[in-house]
């Protein structure tokens, strides 16, 4: 079940919207039209939920343009970047690889707070254009919505930049530890214990504030809190992995011996005979010798069930050609970033356009189990 909806694509960039960020829209929405409405009821209800969705869009444009200006840094230094989604909490870039440097983690993590520090800043210098000034009511919709504007863009700006990893704040903080350590994984767990801590203080003031009848406002601040600390130690579990795979190649973890199958057999005697008895979870396609692709249980599952005895494999394989391939002297964590930008979870260990073996998800989780089991 897809948990987003395509929106485009900006400079091959694309842009999708998590179902959670329609629910914040309709509350931004709801909130401007009263905001508004009470400020100035003069300007009559038309008016007033005009100025409430196009507030919204436009907010929704600058999170999208602070989304975007990560992603650029990103690309000026080789780094892809696949999409932006935006969820409750605002946005993220999928930047499909870490930074390399220090330098390089800095300038990709400062730059969005300064994009919307910018654009609060260009729409307050707007709203002055038209006569507005400092602590002074608006007096025209546009200015109202100007003012908003600014204000809520430069507030993104500063709470961007709390330290809570792995918020821009907490990117710019790893790349400062970073450069005094020289170690990016001691950097990465340093950053994200300064996270969890964090989040427990914003979970812990949200629960405070809420008891003592800020109402809303205090579980919203508690929620952010959970979000921070989940993504803090979502972040830490991930530089432990990095750390118990140093070294490890995919030829040291890759299966030799890969199942095959004939391009004739029927997809119930596959999943009869191979998948639920053998217990083998991905096939090699071959024919007289030659390979021809790969299938696994989700090309299976993409056929009715009621048709697996119908269906062949080689109605459901993937060609070899168009698969994505690791090397044997890749790492484990480079084979599991292609892992991740293809959606899938074994790749062909190609060695001078031969195939050696098979690299898999299960195979590295195996490892990954084994170590826990040996207190390593």
């Amino acid at each position: 079940m897809r948990t987003h909806i395509k929106f485009g694509k900006i400079l091959g960039i694309e842009i999708g919207i998590h179902y959670s960020w329609l629910i914040i829209a309709v509350l931004i929405t709801l909130s401007l039209g009263g905001y508004f409405g009470q400020s100035h009821p003069e300007w009559g209800d038309g008016v007033i939920w005009a100025m409430a969705v196009g507030s919204a869009v436009m907010f929704f444009a600058a999170i999208v343009i602070h989304e975007m200006s990560h992603a650029l840094v990103a690309r000026a230094y080789d780094i892809p970047v696949k999409s932006i989604t935006l969820f409750a909490l605002g946005g993220v870039a999928q930047i499909e690889k870490d930074a390399e440097t220090a330098k390089t983690e800095f300038w990709i993590g400062i730059v969005g707070p300064i994009t919307s520090a910018v654009i609060g800043g260009l729409c307050l210098a707007a709203a002055y254009l038209l006569g507005w000034t400092f602590g002074a009511d608006t007096s025209t919709p546009l200015m109202a919505v100007l003012v908003w504007l600014g204000y809520i863009n430069i507030a993104l700006a500063v709470f961007n930049m709390v330290p809570g990893f792995p918020m821009d704040g907490g990117r710019v903080m790893r790349a400062a530890i970073w450069a005094i350590v020289k170690d990016r994984e001691r950097a990465t767990k340093a950053a994200s214990l300064i996270g969890q801590t964090i989040a427990f203080g914003f979970i812990i003031f949200g629960i405070i504030a809420f008891f003592r009848g800020s109402g809303i406002g205090g579980l919203w601040i508690a929620f952010i809190g959970w979000f921070l600390l989940t993504s803090a130690r979502a972040s830490y579990a991930q530089s432990e992995m990095t750390q118990a795979f140093a070294g490890l190649k995919v030829r040291d973890l890759m299966t030799t011996e890969c199942a095959r199958v004939d391009p004739r057999t029927n997809l119930q005697s596959l999943v009869d005979d191979n998948i639920l008895k053998a217990g083998n979870r991905c096939f090699l396609v071959e024919e007289n010798g030659e390979l021809l692709g790969l299938v696994t249980p989700a090309d299976v599952r993409s056929v009715e069930r009621t048709m697996w005895p119908m269906k062949t494999v080689d109605d459901v394989m993937r060609p070899f050609e168009g698969l994505h391939t690791a090397a044997p002297e890749a790492t484990i964590v480079e084979a599991l970033e292609t892992m991740g930008r293809a959606d899938v979870n074994q790749l062909p260990v190609l060695e001078n356009g031969r195939l050696v073996g098979m690299i898999s998800r299960d195979r590295i989780l195996n490892y990954l189990v084994a170590r826990k089991e040996l207190d390593m």
